[in-house]
């Protein structure tokens, strides 16, 4: 499988629109996670992350620009019972009520479906980050592009490799409408020491217009301790 240059693949596309990574880090002491989002709208480039009791959401930067909240203010990250959920939309509550129930992130899933804005169908993806920090991501995305289907593609990484993460995003590149990811979730290698300095490297190239907002956290293997970073535009 290709393993791709996570700053050259972020650089050379001007719209992966919402992206997930997963992965561990090289010395095998961190499990990593990193979520961004990124816009073309004033609507969807007038948001920030904030810091909730248990992971993140978005929230408006200026409430009076606000036009339509239902696909992009929702919770990217919510943690329950030692996983971590990390989606582009309220598929996260889905997924976070399913694991309070005693289910799984897939029943969660096979309840949802792709963003009901035609034409471009916006995949839902979806990650969860498990106890023993294995991994699990998801795309639910139309029927090339026929709403009257869903497809739902799942992939669980049980053994994680140093070094390496996967890398899975809405969209494969700018256009109108905007064509959905394709394939499997891609393989990166991760070589950043700390959240800081990995959340620096993907901020740094992440499409300057398009960019809004970036969360990144390493996890403690051995101590369960985070350290997050969150870097928004809109300061």
């Amino acid at each position: 499988m290709k393993i791709i240059d996570i700053a050259e693949a972020l650089r050379t596309n001007a719209y992966p629109g919402r992206g997930i990574i997963l992965g561990r880090s090289a010395d095998n002491t961190k499990a990593v996670i990193a979520y961004f989002i990124m816009g073309r709208s004033v609507n969807s480039r007038n948001r920030i992350f904030t810091v909730t009791e248990d992971g993140i959401r978005t929230e408006a930067h200026d409430p009076s620009k606000m036009v339509d909240p239902s696909l992009i203010i929702y919770h990217p990250v919510r943690y329950y019972a030692g996983k971590t959920i990390v989606t582009n939309g309220d598929q996260t509550d889905t997924i976070w009520e399913a694991f309070k129930n005693g289910q799984c992130y897939r029943h969660a899933l096979n309840t949802r479906t792709f963003e009901p804005d035609g034409p471009n169908y916006t995949p839902r993806i979806s990650g969860v980050l498990k106890p023993n920090y294995s991994y699990n991501l998801s795309i639910l995305k139309s029927f090339n592009g026929d709403p009257s289907q869903t497809c739902r593609y799942f992939w669980e990484y049980d053994a994680p490799v140093a070094g390496y993460g996967h890398f899975i995003h809405t969209y494969m590149q700018d256009g109108n409408p905007l064509p959905s990811f394709e394939g499997e979730p891609e393989l990166l290698t991760i070589q950043s020491k700390t959240a800081t300095e990995f959340a620096d490297l993907l901020w740094a190239n992440l499409n300057s217009e398009n960019k809004v907002s970036l969360f990144v956290r390493y996890v403690d293997m051995a101590t369960g301790e985070t350290d997050d970073v969150i870097k928004n535009i809109n300061e």
